[in-house]
């Protein structure tokens, strides 16, 4: 039996490590000149630099990030702000035809974006939304919602109905009731939800490189501006997908508790 579980703990580790090392690699070649990256085989001793990092800035990385966190942050609101009324009425309050409802939230996410992009294109240009923020706010928006409702609703369902008629008896309205009663309880689960729209926003691509251009370009479509017909700089791609992933990486650290306890809501019974 102790043989077992060291065995087992073992082989964790070695997934673990497996999985981190990617991140682990990507971040000592960000510290890399470009020529100690290249070498072959990989040279695991060598003198940190900062040089990629200062080349990252210097092809104006600051305003792709703000472009990414302007779209990220207010397509995550919209999406909240949408999808708790949503949820709500579709677990604590059902509507008729929730079932067609939560189908058809589903059946928006079967359509693949590479059969939306010519009329989605042709639309954004004729309302002169093309290299815009706010077309990625509508579109990153309609992208995450049906996931958020889904998400949402699972949680709503864990709400004791009794906390529920106990609060209406004692005269609460539905905002109060909302605001003062639910939303407390699936404080997690709401955390959960926007985290992961956070990093499905900020790490979308195919919108983001087809619909814009200098003016609202993300942190994605800068990272492949290092591909060029001259080859690929590693050193400094790490350092900036390095800087590219800090923001996510960090939020999703200072969260990590509310994102595992909301993610397990609704799964056992």
């Amino acid at each position: 039996m102790r043989l077992g579980r060291i065995s087992l703990t073992a082989f964790t580790w070695l997934i673990a490590i497996l999985f981190v090392f990617p991140v682990i690699w990507m971040v000592l070649t960000s510290f890399k000149t470009e020529a100690d990256a290249y070498t072959d085989p990989p040279r695991l001793f060598f003198s940190p630099t900062l040089e990629q990092f200062a080349g990252v800035f210097e092809r104006g990385f600051l305003p792709y990030l703000a472009n990414s966190a302007f779209v990220t942050v207010v397509s995550t609101l919209a999406v909240l702000v949408l999808a708790i009324p949503a949820a709500y009425a579709l677990s604590i309050a059902p509507v008729k035809g929730t079932s067609n409802v939560l189908g058809f939230f589903l059946s928006t996410k079967m359509l693949p974006i590479v059969a939306a992009i010519i009329p989605l294109y042709v639309i954004s240009q004729n309302v002169q939304l093309l290299d815009n923020v706010w077309a990625l706010n509508i579109l990153y928006t309609a992208m995450n919602l049906p996931l958020a409702v889904w998400m949402m609703r699972s949680f709503f369902l864990e709400v004791p109905k009794e906390m529920i008629e106990a609060a209406r008896v004692d005269g609460a309205k539905l905002p109060m009731l909302l605001y003062k009663v639910v939303l407390p309880v699936v404080a997690p689960g709401i955390a959960a939800t926007a985290l992961i729209c956070v990093i499905f926003s900020w790490t979308e691509f195919f919108y983001a490189v087809n619909l814009t251009a200098a003016r609202a370009g993300t942190v994605p479509v800068f990272l492949s501006g290092f591909i060029t017909s001259e080859g690929l700089y590693w050193a400094q791609l790490s350092a900036a997908a390095l800087l590219a992933s800090l923001p996510v990486m960090i939020i999703g650290w200072i969260a990590q508790n509310h994102l595992v306890r909301g993610l397990s809501m609704g799964a056992v019974k």
